[in-house]
C-alpha cells in the first residue's frame, strides 16, 4: 500500500465514505481509515446467538434492528439522558452492567465497520427542510449553503427509482427535482403481499382516514398528494413544508441495503490507484507540525480494539502513522470526532487539563451543543396471533419471507418494517413540520440490550413511532472519560428538565404526537383489532402523566452537532463554513457533528449532502 496520500479521511460512514469517494473520483490520492471490518465479509451472531448472520443482517432491509446488535459490527455506547442518577434510573432501558462490565446509561447502538452507521440504519432517506440550509447560510454569511444550491447536491448523489413516471420524462422536465443518475439508489418498498393481509389493509385504511381528518388544510393536502403521490422528497412539497401521508423512501438497490460501503468499493474498483481503504485501523491522534498544520494521524492496527465493541476485544494494536500532503479530514461522527479532537489537544482547556492533555488550540465548543431528536413509541398488542404477512416469520434465513426476498426481491423483507408515515406540525404554531410518525409491524420501545429479538418473538404488534424533529435542547455534551483513546467518551444528552429548552416546547410536542397517534389507532380499537395499548398504556391520559412517561422513556438515535459550523465571532463555533477546524491548518470535519442545529427528520440524507458539498469545497481549495 502506498504511503503517499494527499488526503486522509478518518471514518467511512455517510460523511467520510461519500467525501473520500468523490475526492478519489476527481483524481486525488485518498486513504480511508476505518476502525472496523467489512460487514459483508465478517462473521457475527445476533443479540442472543453466536451463529453467523452475515451478510444477511447487512443485506436484508428488514433485518436492520438485528444488524444493530450483530456482534461483528456493533459498537455499543451507553449514554446518559440525565446527569441525576435518580432521574436516569426511572428509564426502564437504563443498564448498569453489560457483558460482565459496569456500564451506566441507555444503549445507543452505533456501527463500527465499513460504511459506518449506514451499515445498520433503517435506510430511510428523507430530505431535510430548506430552512435547515438557509439557517447555515444566514449564520455564516455564506450563500453557498442556501437551500436552492444545496438541492443540487441531493440531485448529484441520488438515483431515484421510486418515481418511475418522473424518471421516464426527467430529461424533458424535472419538477420534483430528484436525482436520476447519482450513486445512491432510492426505492419504495410497499410489499405487494400486504394486499392479501386483511387486518393490515383494514388497519392502514382506518389510520389513513383518521390521519386525513386530523391534519387539516384539505385543499393543500389534496394538491400535495397530487404532486408528490406520497413522496416526501418531491421539491414542490419540500418548498411548501408540506404535511400529510407519506411513504419512506429507502436507500436500497434492488431491495438490498446500499450506502457508503458500496460507494467506496465501487470507486476503489474504478480508481484503484487513487483510493486505499485500511480496515481495522483505529485513529488515536492527529499529527501536527510546528505551525499547527495537520500532517497525518497516528493509529492502531488491529481488530475490535475500541471499547464500544463487544467482547471479546482485541488486546493491543500495532502503532502506525499515515501522512497527508494536503489535509486530514475527520468523519468519525458526533461522538468520536470530538473525542479525537480533544485527544489531539483541541477543545475546552479545562476538559483537556483534567486528563493531562496539553492544549494545542482552545476551542470551547468541541463536544458541546450535542443534539438529538426525541422519540417514543405507542405500542399496541393486536387481537390476533400474527400479521398475515409475517406468518411463519423468524427474521432469519430460510423462513417464508426470507425466501420471497431472496428469490424474487418481494415481500415484507424488502421493507424496513415501516408501512405508513405521517408528517405534521405537533402544534399549529410550530414554524416547521416537526413530527414524523410511522407505523411499524413489530414491538419496538427503544434501545436496550437484546431489544432486536423482540421482533422475532412478537409478530402481533403495531408500534407507532413518534419522532420529534427540530428539537430546541442543545445542552448535551461529549467529554472525555480518560486520555486513553480506546475508551468511549462520556455522553450526556441532558434531556428535558436538565436541558436548555426553558419553554418546554419539545416535551409538549411529543405529548401532542402521542395524542395524534391515539386518534389514528382509535378506529382499530373500535373494530376490536387492538387488544391493548401497552405503552404508554390506557391508564396514562392527562398531559402531565404523558409528560412523565416521555421524560422516563424517550430515546434518540441521530446524535449530531458537537463540532458545529458557526460565525467567525462565535466562540463556540468549531468550524467555519468551509468545514475547517478553527485555529489549525489542513484539518476539516465532515460528518453529523458539523450542523449548528439538528436538521430535518432523518439525518443521513443531510450528511450525504454536506459530504458532497465538502468535496466541492476541498477540490476548489486544492485548485
Amino acid at each position: 500500500m502506498s504511503t503517499e496520500y494527499e488526503y486522509i479521511v478518518v471514518g467511512s460512514g455517510a460523511g467520510g465514505g461519500t467525501l473520500a469517494a468523490r475526492l478519489a473520483e476527481n483524481g486525488r490520492r485518498v486513504l480511508v481509515l476505518e476502525a472496523g471490518g467489512d460487514p459483508r465479509v465478517m462473521q457475527g451472531g445476533d443479540a442472543v446467538s453466536d451463529e453467523n448472520r452475515l451478510p444477511d443482517d447487512y443485506d436484508v432491509p428488514v433485518f436492520h434492528a438485528i444488524a444493530s446488535e450483530n456482534r461483528a459490527m456493533k459498537w455499543d455506547y451507553f449514554v446518559r439522558h440525565y446527569g441525576d442518577d435518580e432521574r436516569q434510573k426511572r428509564d426502564p432501558k437504563f443498564t448498569a452492567r453489560h457483558e460482565g462490565e459496569a456500564v451506566d446509561g441507555v444503549l445507543y447502538p452505533r456501527a463500527g465497520c465499513l460504511g459506518g452507521c449506514t451499515a445498520h440504519n433503517a435506510m430511510i432517506t428523507v430530505y431535510p427542510h430548506n430552512d435547515d440550509w438557509d439557517h447555515i447560510a444566514r449564520l455564516t454569511g455564506d450563500d453557498s449553503w442556501d437551500a436552492f444550491k444545496m438541492r443540487g447536491y441531493f440531485q448529484k448523489l441520488e438515483n431515484c427509482h421510486h418515481r418511475p413516471d418522473h424518471r421516464l420524462f426527467s430529461r424533458l422536465s424535472n419538477p420534483s427535482k430528484h436525482g436520476w443518475t447519482g450513486w445512491l439508489r432510492t426505492e419504495k418498498a410497499i410489499p405487494k403481499s400486504a394486499l392479501g393481509d386483511g387486518e393490515l389493509v383494514e388497519s392502514l385504511v382506518s389510520s389513513v382516514d383518521s390521519a386525513f381528518s386530523e391534519l387539516g388544510e384539505p385543499g393543500k393536502r389534496a394538491e400535495w398528494l397530487r404532486q408528490g403521490t406520497g413522496d416526501p422528497n418531491d421539491w414542490r412539497l419540500v418548498k411548501d413544508n408540506a404535511t400529510g401521508l407519506r411513504y419512506p423512501p429507502l436507500a436500497t438497490s434492488h431491495h438490498r441495503r446500499t450506502g457508503a460501503r458500496e460507494r467506496l468499493l465501487d470507486v476503489q474498483k474504478d480508481h484503484p490507484d487513487k483510493l486505499d481503504i485500511e480496515l481495522d485501523a483505529l485513529v488515536t491522534r492527529i499529527l501536527f507540525d510546528d505551525d499547527n498544520r495537520a500532517t497525518g494521524v497516528e493509529y492502531l492496527k488491529g481488530a475490535r480494539l475500541y471499547r464500544a465493541h463487544c467482547q471479546p476485544r482485541g488486546e493491543t494494536g500495532e502503532k502506525r502513522t499515515a501522512t497527508a500532503s494536503r489535509e486530514v479530514i475527520l468523519a468519525g461522527g458526533a461522538f468520536n470526532t470530538p473525542q479525537l479532537l480533544m485527544l489531539s489537544g483541541i477543545g475546552p482547556r479545562a476538559e483537556l487539563e483534567k486528563h493531562g492533555i496539553e492544549t494545542r488550540v482552545e476551542l470551547p465548543g468541541v463536544g458541546q451543543n450535542l443534539q438529538d431528536r426525541y422519540e417514543v413509541g405507542v405500542v399496541n398488542r393486536m387481537n390476533f396471533d400474527h400479521w398475515e404477512v409475517l406468518k411463519g416469520a423468524k427474521y432469519a434465513k430460510g423462513d417464508p419471507q426470507y425466501r420471497q426476498w431472496e428469490e424474487k426481491r418481494e415481500g415484507v423483507y424488502t421493507s424496513n418494517g415501516a408501512v405508513l408515515a405521517v408528517i405534521k406540525r405537533s402544534l399549529q404554531e410550530r414554524p416547521l413540520p416537526d413530527l414524523f410518525c410511522f407505523a411499524l409491524l413489530g414491538l419496538f420501545k427503544g434501545y436496550f440490550p437484546s431489544y432486536s429479538k423482540l421482533l422475532a418473538e412478537h409478530l402481533n404488534y403495531l408500534t407507532w413511532a413518534i419522532l420529534k424533529a427540530h428539537t430546541n435542547n442543545t445542552a448535551g455534551s461529549v467529554t472525555l472519560r480518560s486520555a486513553d483513546p480506546l475508551d468511549t467518551p462520556h455522553i450526556n444528552f441532558r434531556y428535558f428538565d436538565e436541558g436548555n429548552d426553558a419553554s418546554g416546547e419539545d416535551l409538549d410536542s411529543v405529548v401532542a404526537g402521542i395524542r395524534f397517534v391515539r386518534k389514528l389507532t382509535g378506529p382499530l380499537k373500535k373494530k376490536g383489532l387492538i387488544a391493548e395499548e401497552e405503552l404508554p398504556g390506557e391508564a396514562l391520559q392527562s398531559d402531565e402523566e404523558l409528560r412523565d412517561f416521555i421524560r422516563n422513556q424517550a430515546w434518540g438515535h441521530h446524535a449530531s452537532c458537537t463540532c458545529p459550523i458557526g460565525a467567525d465571532d462565535d466562540s463556540m463555533a468549531v468550524l467555519d463554513s468551509r468545514f475547517r477546524v478553527r485555529g489549525v491548518q489542513n484539518l476539516r470535519v465532515v460528518d453529523a457533528s458539523v450542523f449548528p442545529r439538528i436538521p430535518g427528520f432523518f439525518i443521513v440524507c443531510a450528511i450525504y449532502m454536506v459530504a458532497e458539498k465538502a468535496a466541492d469545497v476541498i477540490l476548489k481549495d486544492a485548485g
